[in-house]
């Protein structure tokens, strides 16, 4: 389950990719357009900014911008910076795979077996997902949206 703290990550991540050709944006605007809690943005932005996907700039003029255009910042970065691994379960994981206690032969398990296909599923769907294209999906459906209610008018 994505917590929190990945999902404000994106919240703020998209809010910088929908201003990125506006350059820096400082905390206190994403956090009124989004309405996130300023502490713990701004904790989760420095996060990123460590990882290196985001850049900030101090003094006037200054703020947080995206360190590579929108299209190329895939949502599972994202992801696996806030949240760290996928899977489900540790020993499904691919970067840090930890055995079951319970667990009496890792090679033949069945539940390990369903569980990798379920992180390989996430991960193939959000290692190709990139801000570009979820801000794409959501104009798509503000456009959908908005042709249906005017259907409804006439």
């Amino acid at each position: 389950m994505l917590s929190r703290k990945a999902k404000y990550g994106l919240m703020g991540a998209l809010n910088l990719a929908r201003h990125y050709e506006r350059g820096p944006r400082l905390i206190a605007e994403i956090v009124e357009e989004e309405d996130l809690p300023r502490k713990f943005l701004e904790a989760i932005l420095l996060e990123l900014k460590n990882d290196g996907m985001l850049s900030s700039k101090k003094g006037k003029g200054g703020g947080y911008t995206l360190a590579r255009p929108p299209e190329e910042i895939m949502v599972g970065h994202i992801v696996r910076t806030l949240d760290g691994p996928l899977a489900p379960i540790r020993c499904a994981s691919t970067s840090a795979p930890m055995p079951c206690a319970e667990c009496k032969d890792p090679a033949t398990c069945g539940i390990r077996d369903v569980m990798r296909d379920v992180r390989n599923g996430i991960s193939d769907i959000l290692d190709r997902t990139s801000l570009s294209d979820v801000i794409r999906r959501e104009e798509e459906r503000k456009l959908k949206n908005n042709a249906g209610a005017l259907s409804f008018e006439i």
